[in-house]
């Protein structure tokens, strides 16, 4: 069996450990050729291959971002669907593939596996929203340089009796906004799953500075909606339709200003939380994601994703993940409650779901 490898959507740190792990599980163990695809899902249309062997791994283990590149999906696969895809690892005589992505990753590589074709995926992304897994590649990595921002931003806030906003990304699920927040001590967290009342936030950091606490650091994930009490900003939508996310934490950082009347700046951290080395512990779990990726091929299973539950590795079919958010568990949101400034109030939506 030749097995296909690939990398979609958004780079993170640890994707290049995973790719590492396939190409030694399969090569080294199972004897097994493995043909990697530049560009992601592009690459597999356009039928861009590389070999992967021993040597063109050697080194990549502690080097962010893909060594094979990576893009978002096309539009060609929402008007063809999978056909295009299956007839191009056929010609590549690709019988089996693993796909290192999130949620459009896993969407399309569901597809394929509808269609019949041999699929397993590897969950990746730093917003670490991918149902069926309890972390993904990439995460630890971006949590450790938010965290390391709020750090730094708490000296400079106490120098200069500041409020310091940091806005992180975190589109529709706030894991690194809370992890960051709760492990630097931040004043207050907004996050997507919770709509945010400014007027209330303003007051209570108007409370804290009035006991003699000269520094507020206030986390913002980038999808981090207002409640009522503001209009949200009208951004736009991407080609997708997506919500375009621009400018929340500036938008939040001129709020407060006006209404507490401090000095109040706003950093972005933007790609920063992407780039760099993987940290050890997204190191390990790129690997081994990745070799069980393709014992669970070996095994004959299909269509579904390799996911950590506890201590163990788990692998929930494609249909029961792809396409779901994992957002911030009840637990959690009530950790924000107790350590911010700014309470839960209320959950974003009726109709969420919960994990």
């Amino acid at each position: 069996m030749q097995i296909g490898v690939l990398t979609g959507g958004g780079d993170c740190a640890g994707l290049n450990a995973a790719l590492r792990a396939v190409v030694r599980m399969a090569g080294h163990e199972l004897d097994r050729n493995v043909v990697g695809y530049r560009r992601g899902w592009n690459g597999v249309l356009e039928g861009d291959t590389v070999t992967l062997d021993a040597e063109a791994m050697r080194g990549v283990l502690p080097r962010g971002g893909t060594m094979l590149g990576t893009s978002r999906s096309s539009r060609r696969l929402e008007t063809e669907g999978p056909t295009p895809l299956i007839a191009q690892l056929e010609r590549d005589g690709v019988e089996a593939l693993v796909t290192i992505g999130g949620d459009g990753t896993l969407i399309t590589a569901g597809r394929l596996a509808d269609a019949g074709f041999p699929v397993v995926a590897v969950p990746k992304t730093i917003d670490n929203d991918v149902c069926g897994t309890d972390i993904c590649i990439g995460f630890d990595t971006a949590l450790g340089v938010a965290t390391e921002a709020v750090d730094r931003l708490h000296t400079t806030a106490e120098s200069h009796n500041r409020i310091m906003v940091l806005e992180v990304m975190g589109r529709d699920a706030g894991h690194i906004a809370a992890g960051a927040g709760i492990a630097g001590g931040a004043a207050a967290v907004l996050v997507p799953e919770v709509p945010f009342n400014i007027d209330e936030i303003a007051e209570r950091l108007i409370a804290r500075h009035d006991r003699d606490r000269n520094a507020s650091i206030v986390v913002v994930a980038e999808g981090a909606i207002p409640d009522s009490s503001v209009e949200t900003p009208d951004t736009g939508s991407d080609e997708w339709g997506n919500r375009v996310l621009d400018g929340m934490g500036q938008f939040v950082g001129d709020l407060l200003a006006e209404r507490t009347g401090f000095d109040t700046r706003t950093t972005v951290l933007g790609y920063i939380q992407r780039g760099g080395p993987p940290t050890p512990a997204d190191r390990l779990l790129g690997s081994r994601l990745g070799a069980r990726a393709v014992e669970v091929l070996m095994e004959g299973q299909s269509g579904c994703l390799v996911g950590v539950h506890s201590t163990g590795i788990a692998h929930p079919p494609l249909d029961e993940v792809a396409g779901r958010t994992r957002y911030l568990s009840a637990d959690q949101l009530e950790l924000l409650d107790y350590i911010s400034t700014a309470p839960v109030l209320t959950r974003h939506s009726p109709s969420r779901r919960w994990f």
